[in-house]
């Protein structure tokens, strides 16, 4: 019974590895592919990773630490409305994909979803203008407004 435990528990550590592997045969004029060696031609073939997709914890914020939080709590003083709204992970790739912009979004999301702007005002307040051509013709000018750094708001216009 001890043996069929340690063997099953080996079985179990090991796998992960020997799942990893394919091996590819050559025999007859005929090629198998196994997840283990088929004969003395099996050569071992790496596979590449296609998994798809970003990782879940991006524009997540950073974790506080228990100091800071305890900082945070002596140092309470009203703060100033932000127009900077989290956005978690997969509305953003949901946003970016669908070359959205929203409000709450950063410089670098912004340009993510619509490229470097062509042309950007920075008085009274930092701007930046994108245009919309269909067939070489000027079809829509879009203003990106922007506030501590996030986007306040998007207007679409006509020229």
């Amino acid at each position: 019974m001890t043996r069929v435990l340690v063997l099953t528990a080996l079985l179990i550590a090991f796998s992960g590895t020997a799942l990893a592997e394919v091996y590819r045969c050559e025999s007859n004029g005929s090629i198998t592919f196994s997840d283990q060696p088929c004969g003395r031609d099996a050569t071992a073939i790496e596979l590449r990773d296609n998994r798809i997709g970003g990782r879940f914890n991006q524009n997540l914020p950073e974790p506080a630490s228990r100091e800071s939080a305890r900082e945070d709590k002596k140092a309470e003083q009203p703060e100033e409305a932000s127009t900077c709204r989290f956005i978690n992970s997969t509305d953003l790739r949901r946003y970016l994909v669908r070359e959205q912009v929203v409000r709450g979004m950063t410089r670098d999301h912004v340009r993510r979803a619509f490229g470097n702007p062509p042309e950007v005002h920075t008085s009274p307040q930092e701007v930046w203008v994108y245009q919309t051509r269909y067939y070489g013709a000027l079809y829509e000018l879009t203003y990106v407004y922007f506030r501590d750094g996030c986007v306040e708001r998007v207007e679409y216009r006509k020229p």
